[in-house]
């Protein structure tokens, strides 16, 4: 008789794990799908949600011609300690909106560059969510400048994520190179100028051209390192903080861009 109770209640847990372990497929599975069928959902969207989508486009291409000049390379400075990459994302696709060719993201700790994937990802996010566009209409790929494998965007704007190593090594990499050609008798040390280490400074590089404005973010009163070479000739508006920055600050700036006057060191 105890052999036969122990012997059902054998089976029967045996049972119950059975029915555990298909009950766990099955919600698995059914969780898995609702998660594809609601990416799926949001990436079409619903009409109002595209229809406002197209709106805000066209709204956002409108503030960008009615401009009298833009920048054809903005830079994003961050100087704050605390960093956010929704935000970050968010104004790289207001310069996409408004029609800037090229946008370069940096900190002097480089946290972004260390982290650029994550950076890129949430770009594409806030595309699909700002402007209501398929992320598969955008690819990433990878570029080789100054002698490391780095992550660009490439869209109708171009990304780049920079870091220290971007500006002030290359000027070192560059003067290295002059002295180079001086020791080699191919240049005498009398020779240098502005254009020659201009032309050191954009050798196997991806050469994006000079930044026309800088957004400098935060109290420090200094770009950090930022392209120090190639801000000679560049504007810089400082903002408080690219945390929660709206549209229209964004947009003011442009605004307080288009009508400075660039005397280029006259």
């Amino acid at each position: 008789m105890a052999v036969a109770v122990f012997e059902l209640a054998w089976r029967l847990l045996h049972a119950l794990l059975w029915l555990q372990r298909t009950l766990g497929a099955w919600l698995r599975r059914g969780v898995g799908a609702w998660a594809r069928w609601n990416a799926a959902l949001r990436a079409r969207g619903s009409p109002g949600t595209r229809a406002k989508g197209r709106s805000r486009r066209a709204r956002w291409r409108a503030d960008g011609r009615g401009l009298k000049k833009l920048p054809l390379h903005l830079g994003l400075v961050v100087t704050e300690e605390e960093s956010s990459y929704t935000d970050i994302a968010s104004l790289v696709v207001w310069c996409m909106a408004v029609g800037i060719s090229y946008v370069s993201v940096y900190d002097n700790q480089g946290i972004f560059k260390r982290n650029n994937s994550r950076l890129m990802e949430e770009i594409l996010k806030q595309q699909q969510e700002l402007l209501g566009l398929d992320s598969s209409k955008y690819s990433t790929e990878f570029l080789n400048s100054t002698g490391k494998v780095e992550q660009v965007l490439c869209c109708p704007t171009t990304v780049k994520v920079l870091s220290p190593d971007d500006g002030k090594a290359n000027i070192v990499k560059a003067a290295k190179k002059y002295c180079q050609l001086v020791a080699q008798q191919q240049r005498r040390s009398t020779d240098l100028n502005v254009n020659i280490m201009d032309s050191l400074l954009r050798e196997g590089s991806s050469s994006l051209p000079d930044p026309d404005l800088v957004l400098k973010f935060g109290p420090v009163s200094s770009t950090l390192g930022f392209l120090p070479w190639h801000i000679r000739l560049t504007e810089i508006i400082s903002l408080p903080s690219h945390i929660n920055l709206n549209y229209e600050r964004f947009l003011s700036a442009l605004q307080q861009f288009a009508a400075c006057e660039q005397r280029m060191g006259k």
